[in-house]
């Protein structure tokens, strides 16, 4: 199980270059060949970050999509989990939405995060990219 990242679907919302390897995977994800968590934090940022984007047709789309996916699950993260990031945002040297991301990696027994931020590089946990995962 992996945990996806936000900047995977951001990749697709926003039309950025990586788009069509995000694509793929999400699809795994969609189809259950793959399995992954996606923070209730990731979603809430996706949605803020849409609205600033002035997006909602998109945000609503890909709110609705989310109960498609066979093998992905929203993990919502408790206040032990957050409370845990802000400990490892000062241990690892991480900003706190980073550190939320490591923190409910952690918490949720994924075997790495898929990302696209270099931030989680030489943690306790291998960074994969949706390249390496298609």
């Amino acid at each position: 199980m992996h945990l996806i990242d936000t900047n995977i679907f951001l990749e697709v919302l926003l039309a950025r270059g990586r788009k069509e390897s995000c694509k793929k995977l999400l699809r795994k994800l969609r189809d259950g060949k793959e399995t992954g968590v996606l923070t209730d934090f990731s979603v809430h940022s996706i949605m803020v970050i849409m609205d600033a984007f002035r997006k909602p047709n998109e945000l609503r789309m890909f709110l609705s999509s989310l109960s498609a996916y066979k093998g992905l699950h929203i993990f919502f993260t408790d206040l032990s989990i957050e409370i845990k990031a802000a400990e490892l945002a000062s241990e690892k040297g991480l900003d706190i939405d980073d550190a939320v991301q490591y923190s409910a990696t952690l918490s949720a027994g994924a075997e790495c995060i898929v990302s696209y931020d270099k931030h989680f590089d030489n943690l306790e946990f291998p960074r994969k990219t949706p390249e390496q995962l298609v």
